[in-house]
């Protein structure tokens, strides 16, 4: 959250970080209630890309730096308990990263937000675009 201030609404605590997997708990708590008492559509999209941004910090090679360009969401139903965003890339899918290459390379990390009964309510997927460290 130091790093990212607007995190600081949804308290993401970090799971599991690992290359191809991140998992982060959101709470549900007076600042992520809309009106209607329930969790309000900014959350579970800043909870998936606190999930992205691990997987891709654990995945991507130190050779290479990551930023998001675009963001698809589907919001499936109301989310009315706690979040849990996980972030799923197979490293297999992940492209082969050359030291020194030049070329960008964009890829969608599929993340799913899931209430405390397991259903998904929010889905998100966020592109990324690779490139080589400068």
């Amino acid at each position: 959250m130091a790093r990212v201030p607007y995190f600081a609404s949804v308290l993401p605590h970090v799971v599991r970080m690992e290359p191809g997997l991140a998992e982060v708990r959101v709470p549900k708590w007076f600042f992520v209630h809309n009106h209607l008492g329930t969790v309000h559509a900014i959350a579970p999209c800043n909870a998936a890309e606190a999930a992205m941004g691990m997987l891709m910090e654990a995945t991507v090679p130190v050779t290479h730096r990551w930023i998001p360009v675009a963001m698809n969401v589907t919001y499936l139903t109301r989310a009315t308990t706690s979040l849990r965003a996980i972030a799923r890339l197979s490293t297999a899918e992940f492209p082969a990263m050359e030291v020194g290459g030049a070329g960008a390379v964009d890829v969608v990390v599929p993340v799913s937000v899931l209430d405390d009964h397991g259903s998904e309510v929010v889905h998100a997927d966020i592109t990324c675009r690779i490139t080589p460290a400068r």
